[in-house]
Order: structure tokens, then C-alpha cells, then sequence
């Protein structure tokens, strides 16, 4: 890019703090920046003309797990780990729902529902066999019992004839949270620079130096916040988790209201202007899904409109509207990477599909390393 001398004075010289990445981390770290250095020149890479990642394309799901994902997670975690990552995730939510406000991200506290297919009864059971001990588990945090058992209110077909409901669980407009978001960055005074991709970076001194596909620049303090991309610029274990979504055309009075998972989370919907959006099946082919590519796969996308036929919607005639995919950041644990790389240099990545919940709270962290 043939950059003028005004440009590179305006724009990138005399940077203190670099952000890479313009989803809810990022945003969430900018700001923080903002808070403990009011003077600061700080600036937001962002190669796509949107997010890229995941904070955009998501379900909108305001929520810390599933019963039975909080049971698969005790397999690979110890009780007070899996206890932190719920509590961490409601602070999370905590934290975003105080900076934006429960208006502005259209917040709705409608509880959230785990339905289980009728081959499920093996892990419908062992859910229902330890749903008390989960309560008990999570007692600290809530003060109260998660997880109930609930009829199927909403007929839906060709599943157990209950669902585990949790009445802690909310859903928030993901479109309307991240405009308030970088609203709320620009108004900052926080640059914010889109399709520019970071190629690389080295450290000289007291400063990095970034290179990117338009210009090369230097800036003091380099904080990476790309979650699912991460590979690209570090050697941090995470590896990109494609999501793939589809949602319908308005259907007349849907009748279906809250948040639903189904086998193990895997798979995810819920009624947005009364449309139903559905997204999931990653489960299906965890090898391809482990893309950063944004694109669809029939497999999946079959997948997804007959569960929505046989499941979902079994009698409502629906047509597709639209889809997409979002990438994810996943590793072999939950817990996120939030760490200084070098004197100059930190990252806070690996959301493990929480990003609406935890996603504020790292970006918080990610600003108090500096």
C-alpha cells in the first residue's frame, strides 16, 4: 500500500498499544487499555471488513454449560476446575452485561433447555442420575439449584420425554452487542483499522515491530486477542473449531422461546425474530471442522435441516434463509491462554466456545498483563 507521509503519521506512528483482533476480546482489552491509560494511542487490527472470527457469527447464547457438558468436562477437569470455569463465565457475562447494559444487547433472561434424542437414553439418564450432585456442585456459585427437569412444553418430536432445564441461562442480539462494542471503542478514541492481516511480528527492544499485507509499523506493546486464528501468529495450543449455522425464514407464531442444546451441545438453537437459528454438528467430523476456512459442508448442513425437520419443526413448513460459519478457538483444556509471550508481548486466546461468556472478562485480563 502507497501510503503518504500523512497516513503514516496519523495513523501509525507513536503507537503504545496494539491490539490484533476486533472481536469481543479485543474490544474488551481496548477498552481496558483506554481505563488504565487515558492518553495512550492505541489501535485495533482487524483483517476483515467485520470480525472474522467468532464474535459475530455466533448463537448469541448468554451461558456456562449444558448438564451434561459440565459432566463430559469432569472427565478431563477436577471439581474446583470445572466449579472455576462456570464461575469465570458468569463473571464474564456479568462483566459485558455492566459495559453495555441489558437493553442495548437485547439481554433476555429465558432460561436455557438440554434436550436428548430418544438413542440418548443411556446419557439421559446419567444426567437425570446426577443432576443433584451437579446442584450441589454449583451451589457456591448460584446460591441456588441449576438444573431442573422440565416437560417437552414445546413438542418436539423423536426426543425423551423431559429436558434438563437451567433457569440461570440467557441469550443476548449478538449484532447488537458488537456495535455497541466498537461504538463504544471508537467513542474512545480507540482506532480501529479493518482488512489488515497481520503476517508477522518481531520484538526489538523496547518495541514490535508488525508486519501486515498493507504497511510495516512499530508499536510498544503487542497484545494478540485472534482466539481460533492463534496458530497463524503463535505456537500456543489451539486449534481453530469451525461452527456452522443456518436460520430460517420468519416463521408465524413460533412458539419455541429460550435457549436449547442437544447431544452435549454439540448442537445449539434458539428463536430470533421468530426465526429458528441452528447451528452445530462439528461433532460429525471434528478432523474437517479443525478449518479456518468460512465455508459449509453438505454433510453438516443436511444434518442440520433434518433435525430441524424430524426434531425441531416436525410440523411447520420452514425454508432456509441464510447461512454462515464461525471459527472457534479449542484446546485439549478450558481454560483460557491468557499470558505475556515476552516483555512486549501478550495473548489472551482459546475460548473453547465460550467467547459471549467469557470473552469480556479475557479481554479485561489481557489489558491488566500490560
Amino acid at each position: 500500500m502507497n501510503l503518504s507521509y500523512w497516513e503514516y503519521k496519523s495513523w501509525l506512528t507513536n503507537i503504545d498499544f496494539t491490539v490484533v483482533g476486533s472481536g469481543i476480546v479485543g474490544l474488551n482489552c481496548a477498552l481496558q487499555l483506554r481505563k488504565q491509560y487515558p492518553t495512550a494511542k492505541i489501535v485495533i487490527l482487524e483483517k476483515g471488513i467485520l470480525p472474522q472470527g467468532a464474535s459475530t457469527k455466533n448463537a448469541g447464547f448468554a451461558c456456562f454449560g449444558s448438564l451434561s457438558e459440565i459432566l463430559d468436562d469432569l472427565n478431563t477437569h477436577s471439581e474446583e476446575e470445572v466449579v472455576n470455569l462456570v464461575k469465570r463465565r458468569c463473571n464474564g457475562l456479568q462483566l459485558l452485561r455492566e459495559t453495555l447494559g441489558d437493553a442495548t444487547i437485547d439481554y433476555q433472561a429465558l432460561g436455557g433447555y438440554e434436550l436428548f434424542t430418544e438413542e440418548d437414553t443411556e446419557l439421559y439418564e446419567t444426567c437425570l442420575l446426577k443432576k443433584d450432585q451437579i446442584n450441589q456442585l454449583l451451589f457456591p456459585v448460584f446460591k441456588e439449584n441449576v438444573f431442573s427437569e422440565v416437560s417437552n412444553t414445546f413438542q418436539f418430536e423423536r426426543i425423551q420425554s423431559n429436558y434438563i432445564f437451567n433457569q440461570f441461562e440467557g441469550q443476548i442480539d449478538t449484532g447488537k452487542m458488537m456495535q455497541a462494542l466498537v461504538q463504544k471503542v471508537l467513542s474512545s478514541n480507540i482506532q480501529i483499522l479493518n482488512s489488515v492481516l497481520v503476517e508477522g511480528f518481531s520484538e526489538t527492544g523496547n518495541a514490535v515491530q508488525i508486519r501486515t499485507n498493507h504497511f510495516d509499523f512499530y508499536t510498544n506493546k503487542l497484545l494478540i486477542a485472534t482466539n481460533g486464528f492463534a496458530s497463524q501468529l503463535l505456537d500456543e495450543k489451539v486449534k481453530p473449531a469451525r461452527a456452522q449455522v443456518l436460520i430460517t425464514e420468519p416463521i408465524p407464531d413460533l412458539h419455541i422461546k429460550g435457549t436449547f442444546h442437544l447431544d452435549k451441545g454439540y448442537y445449539y438453537f434458539r428463536n430470533i425474530d421468530n426465526r429458528i437459528l441452528f447451528g452445530g454438528g462439528r461433532n460429525l467430523d471434528f478432523k474437517g471442522e479443525e478449518t479456518t476456512e468460512l465455508l459449509q459442508t453438505e454433510l453438516i448442513q443436511q444434518k442440520l435441516e433434518e433435525l430441524l425437520k424430524t426434531v425441531i419443526l416436525p410440523n411447520t413448513t420452514f425454508a432456509i434463509a441464510h447461512r454462515w460459519s464461525g471459527i472457534m478457538g479449542v484446546g485439549s483444556q478450558k481454560k483460557a491462554i491468557v499470558k505475556p509471550l515476552s516483555n512486549n508481548i501478550y495473548c489472551g486466546v482459546r475460548l473453547g466456545g465460550m467467547g459471549v461468556a467469557i470473552g469480556s472478562l479475557v479481554g479485561k485480563e489481557l489489558a491488566d498483563l500490560v
